[in-house]
């Protein structure tokens, strides 16, 4: 059965999440935390929960910072702003070449 699940991302450089290995990412964006106002990155991707699980790599890049990659092990995800749009972030997935 497929559903649309939502994972919680780190703003680090370089992330890794254990999802399932056929799972379609449908975006990334910020969305607050009810709980302290805080403002969470999350991805959401169709997933079917009986495809097997392992972990996937994502690079997250500010605008302006480099990127070591080549343009070939980058699949783009999205892009989101944080801070009232003050930051600019951009989600690829680190493709196995």
């Amino acid at each position: 059965m497929l559903t649309i699940y939502k994972y919680t991302i780190d703003p680090n450089d370089y992330v890794e999440m254990y999802m399932p290995r056929d799972a379609q990412i449908l975006t990334v964006d910020i969305q607050i935390d009810p709980n302290d106002y805080s403002e969470k990155v999350q991805l959401w991707a169709l997933v079917d929960h009986k495809d097997e699980k392992h972990i996937r790599k994502f690079r997250l890049v500010g605008t302006g910072h480099p990127i070591e990659e080549s343009i070939e092990s980058l699949n783009y995800i999205g892009t989101f702003q944080m801070s009232g749009g003050a930051l600019i972030f951009h989600l690829f997935e680190l493709k196995e070449v």
